[in-house]
């Protein structure tokens, strides 16, 4: 899940004082200042896009950082193929949250040709839908792994989906789509491209090399195909919707389809490698339509430490809201500084109007954005 997250740190600035020589200064690293979790907290932020299995001391970071999360079950084939597990871990994290986290729901794309299997799959979805479950999420298996017996593979809009994504639609929550990967999957390894550590410690999401496999077009054609025969469900393509290479073609995307917004989960350095102008002026033309979201995982176990998991949210914070000089893979990158407003609708407003029901009214903030 949290294959492409890579951390930010902030350049070595230079500090010159009359008469003296430069003195380097030390850079900003890691988790937020006062002055940084002051003005992060007053926003109430929301990140769409987690995947939390164990409530401390997580709870406790939601608490510090005034941190709304979509937390998002996952199905697999190899460490998540067991949605009873993820749902019941998932559920104690949403009720110890104190309203912080709300859950997003999955079903089991393998068992698509067994009898009366959308029927099963949406009173699955329904039960957890009564249970509080806000929204549902596709997995890229969906058009990168799994089989039709004809030997094709199983596309995003097959028929046998059609009735679960009318009864999302139905009862007015968000599909959360992760159709396809970054272009470097299908491409030769290349040290310098943000996911090669991902694809080198996880070979079977490779495409490169295998034969008979699907294009990422032909992919993401299906989930165009989706959006088109479903123009009342609310789908918000995870990971920048797999178009993280090409801001054009996301943009005329956006602009195709106004039932689909994208989170910019785990492909934050696809914004830093882009000019700083380039950035900005994408941002503010689609900032009705860009979510902010992490990728970041947790559970039992986890090595992660919690200032290692609020420096996630720190360096992206700087990104977005600073005009500090940052670094990536050696390449000084200078922070977008955007207005509030615009970090506003990217940081909650836009969660709160794609996925209505984020928000709970015993944790801080109030859900009054109007649903597109």
């Amino acid at each position: 899940m949290k294959g492409f997250v890579l951390a930010v740190t902030l350049a070595t600035a230079v500090v010159t004082l009359p008469g003296q020589k430069p003195v380097a200064k030390r850079p900003v690293i890691g988790p937020f200042s006062p002055q940084e979790l002051e003005r992060f907290r007053t926003l109430a932020p929301i990140d769409v896009h987690a995947h939390v299995f164990a409530a401390e001391p997580f709870v406790g970071l939601l608490e510090k950082l005034n941190l709304h999360i979509l937390d998002i079950l996952v199905v697999d084939d190899n460490s998540h193929r067991d949605l009873d597990t993820q749902r019941r871990q998932a559920l104690n994290v949403v009720h110890a949250s104190h309203g912080y986290a709300v859950l997003c729901t999955s079903f089991d794309p393998y068992s698509f040709n067994q009898p009366g299997y959308a029927d099963n799959v949406t009173r699955g979805l329904n039960d957890d839908f009564a249970k509080g479950a806000i929204a549902v999420k596709l997995w890229k298996n969906v058009g990168m792994e799994i089989k039709e017996a004809n030997g094709h593979y199983l596309m995003a809009d097959n028929p046998v989906f059609a009735p679960i994504y009318k009864d999302i639609a139905a009862h007015h929550k968000t599909l959360v789509a992760h159709l396809a990967d970054p272009d470097s999957g299908w491409q030769p390894p290349n040290p310098a491209s943000p996911d090669y550590e991902y694809y080198r410690d996880h070979p079977t999401a490779y495409m490169y090399g295998k034969k008979v496999v699907p294009s990422k077009e032909e992919i993401l054609r299906a989930r165009d195909h989706l959006l088109e025969q479903n123009p009342d469900l609310r789908v918000v393509g995870a990971h920048l919707g797999s178009m993280e290479s090409n801001l054009e073609d996301l943009g005329r995307h956006l602009d195709k389809y106004p039932n689909f917004a994208v989170d910019m989960a785990a492909r934050m350095p696809y914004l830093e490698m882009q000019p700083r102008e380039t950035m900005i002026a994408f941002i503010t033309k689609y900032q009705d339509r860009l979510i902010y979201g992490t990728d970041e995982g947790f559970s039992a176990g986890s090595a992660e430490t919690v200032p290692e998991l609020e420096s996630v949210y720190a360096n992206d914070w700087r990104f977005f809201a600073t005009d500090d000089e940052l670094e990536y893979k050696g390449k000084p990158v200078e922070g977008l500084a955007l207005s509030e407003s615009v970090l506003r609708k990217i940081y909650r407003e836009n969660a709160a109007k794609w996925f209505p029901g984020i928000l709970k009214a015993d944790a801080a903030g109030s859900d009054t954005v109007t649903t597109p």
